[in-house]
């Protein structure tokens, strides 16, 4: 989900005077300041949050500024380059550029880059790399060419992995397109040619660029209206060698043919893009932002005054030249999700009310109304054309129930919820849960003494909510131990993350019996043991008949004369739990749950061995009330199966398994899960026997009937 927020024009010095609109937009050593360079003569330093600038340098009548002022992080100074091959070095206290330090190169620059960790990087036209240092200190140093004398450098950037730096740049030679990474620890450098397709003559407009520990995510715009993705390798295993990169299509057909040279993009995170340009439907310049995970639209603004084609975007801020002066974007963008990219994002712009939980309301997802008394202007989805900002009877209601929520008590606020949940559910009554459950969990972590324990059940309980939709309540359930809590999100929930779903295992285990008396955790999944039958398992532990199969015969003679004290499969331990009866219902809801196994294991290595230990235990024990019947189901209402029962126990196991050998406290318990397994690798093998006889009957009967079908007709033509 990713909403675009009032912008706000920086005044000042106008811009975009040059024929190239502004050359640059880059931050300084100041989180909030940020260097402006006008492809003209004028350099101006801004502070964003002030909505002023603080200076602003000009070079002299004559002289051009070819590379955008870039600041170093190390020494606070600030560097530009003009006329091709003049470098300067100025501060704060400096008043003219013609008095501040200067330096000729022997070739010309395209770019200087600035990050933090490093000192600035000088790339040359020819493709060549220097240190700010290594220049300043013999500035007519001879500078080897890297790419070929027709190739021109497009657009770069300069990444950081692993602390070091790694620089980019994209080269295009008679209509190809090449990719260069250069990796400056090591002095490596890699080409890609970037395949375009034999029958697409498309040309290049725009690029962007991600990174992670291992790729870089190449964005580009195409002259076919489309955007691709290319992935390059940060560290390649072949650097002297050319290869060929091969694109992927992330969105079509989203900017109007008619202006498609002045398209910019940008990376936002992972999953969102922001893209500057006109839209197909024609109009006004647009900036955009859409999810390519699901090609979704998220949110869109239209610049009647139009713009140089220009974006850039440092933390939360979109920059970008509208009209004469530079216009700042403030934009928020959430975990994508597929509730998230159909939905849309929207911020109240009333004081005192908080803004809208991120979640769609699936009956009604255009537009929820609690924003703002004032419609919006339409927007422009790819479900759908014109949203219309919708004015319900719950509306007044949730929002007089959102000013309680900010000042009221614990007790008049759990009246006044039940007042609202118990009136008429108008058609956005899933807006209006997630936004007060949103408004809930703004101010407990507000106030930590505030934790309205009634409300938050009352709202899991109306089946509405999800994980996704409100993030952080099973996070404050699980820092408040409430297990009752936790108990329903995991009954309702569909969508809990694995590290959630373990963090409430880790509580389950570790809590008090005391204090898990004192709750009013559901047992409705705990059957009763007293009516299970306590004098089968002696009998189940030599030969579990029900199976078919001998369980403990002379396969496991060995491992019975390791239990000859007290094994855990005698009729005591069989015919009592190892936990109480709410702590097993809240170890059920656990099993209960949906998890990927790929994504559990690294968080079920985070707990003790004793609780891991405990756990088993408790899954044997049901393991065994399973089996003492022929239907293997437990009795009560929506017990686990036996298929969850074993998936944890494997995941346990393959989680935990070196550090429980270790403890002597679990030899017993693995023991006993040997021969378990022994006895179902017996009862499968034999019901595979089964099935193959079976499967010969079948066919023998197919046959049979087939022979009866069969019958041929003559015919006597004259």
């Amino acid at each position: 989900m990713a909403a675009l927020e009032e912008e706000f024009t920086l005044p000042g010095v106008p811009l975009g005077s040059g024929p190239d609109g502004l050359l640059g937009v880059e931050q300084s050593d100041k989180a909030d300041q940020f260097l402006v360079t006008d492809s003209g003569r004028t350099v101006v330093l801004y502070k964003v949050s002030d909505q002023k600038p603080l200076g602003s340098w000009s070079v002299q009548q004559g002289q051009t500024i070819t590379c955008p002022a870039v600041c170093n992080f190390q020494t606070g100074e600030y560097i530009l380059v003009h006329d091709n091959k003049v470098l300067r070095i100025w501060n704060n206290e400096d008043v003219s550029l013609d008095k501040v330090f200067k330096a000729t190169l022997a070739a010309e620059v395209f770019r200087i880059h600035s990050v933090h960790g490093t000192e600035p990087l000088v790339l040359f036209k020819r493709g060549a790399v220097r240190g700010v240092e290594a220049l300043l200190a013999e500035p007519q140093q001879e500078v080897e060419a890297v790419i070929s004398d027709e190739e021109a450098i497009k657009w770069t950037k300069i990444f950081m992995v692993f602390k070091h730096p790694i620089l980019l740049f994209i080269t295009e030679k008679h209509g190809a397109y090449s990719a260069y990474v250069h990796v400056l620890s090591s002095g490596a450098s890699s080409k890609y040619t970037l395949a375009l397709g034999r029958e697409d003559r498309s040309v290049l407009q725009s690029f962007a660029a991600s990174v992670d520990r291992k790729r870089i995510s190449l964005i580009t715009f195409s002259s076919d209206g489309c955007i691709y993705e290319t992935l390059l390798p940060t560290h390649p295993s072949d650097p002297g060698k050319d290869q060929v990169a091969v694109r992927s299509l992330v969105i079509k057909g989203i900017v109007s043919e008619k202006a498609q040279s002045g398209v910019a993009l940008s990376i936002l995170d992972r999953d969102h893009l922001a893209v500057l340009g006109t839209p197909l439907s024609g109009g006004k310049d647009c900036l955009s932002v859409w999810n390519i995970k699901f090609q979704t639209l998220q949110a869109s603004k239209e610049f009647p005054q139009g713009t140089s084609g220009q974006l850039w975007y440092y933390g939360e801020h979109l920059f970008m030249l509208h009209g004469r002066f530079l216009t700042v974007i403030p934009y928020k963008c959430e975990a994508s999700s597929l509730a998230g990219a159909l939905g849309k994002l929207k911020h109240s712009v009333e004081p005192g009310i908080p803004a809208m939980s991120h979640f769609v309301n699936w009956e009604t997802s255009q537009d929820c109304g609690l924003e703002s008394q004032k419609p919006e202007p339409p927007k422009r989805t790819l479900r759908t054309k014109n949203v219309a900002v919708s004015s319900q009877p719950a509306v007044s209601a949730s929002r007089q129930l959102l000013l309680t929520i900010k000042n009221g008590t614990e007790k008049h606020i759990e009246v006044e919820l039940r007042k609202f949940l118990a009136a008429k559910q108008s058609p956005d009554f899933h807006t209006a849960v997630g936004d007060i459950a949103a408004g809930l969990l703004g101010r407990c972590q507000a106030e930590p003494s505030f934790y309205p324990r009634g409300c938050l059940t009352q709202l899991v309980q109306t089946h509405v909510l999800s994980h996704s939709l409100c993030p952080g309540l099973m996070d404050l359930a699980v820092e408040k131990a409430d297990v009752q809590l936790l108990q329903l999100c995991l009954q309702h929930f569909p969508d809990i993350p694995e590290r959630t779903t373990c963090a409430c295992l880790q509580l389950f285990l570790s809590i008090g019996d005391d204090r898990l008396q004192e709750t009013d955790v559901s047992t409705e999944s705990v059957f009763h043991c007293g009516d299970a039958g306590q004098e089968e398992p002696m009998e189940m532990q030599k030969e579990i008949l029900e199976n078919g199969v001998q369980a403990a015969g002379d396969q496991c003679s060995d491992c019975d004369r390791g239990l000859q004290g007290r094994p855990l499969g005698s009729n005591e331990e069989a015919s009592s739990s190892p936990v109480t009866p709410k702590r097993a219902a809240l170890l059920n809801s656990v099993l209960h749950s949906a998890y990927s196994e790929a994504c559990l294991l690294p968080h079920l290595k985070d707990i003790p061995a004793q609780h891991v230990t405990l756990f088993l235990r408790y899954l044997y024990f049901l393991y065994l009330k399973c089996s003492e019947n022929a239907a293997l189901t437990l009795p009560g209402t929506h017990p686990p199966s036996l298929n969850q029962i074993m998936d944890w126990t494997c995941l346990l196991l393959d989680a935990n398994f070196t550090v429980v050998v270790m403890v002597p406290e679990a030899k017993q318990l693995l023991t006993s899960l040997y021969k378990f397994v022994k006895a179902q690798i017996s009862v499968y093998s034999e019901l595979n026997k089964i099935q193959v006889s079976f499967q010969e009957l079948q066919k023998l009967n197919q046959e049979k009937t087939r022979t009866e079908l069969y019958s041929i007709e003559v015919l006597e033509l004259f």
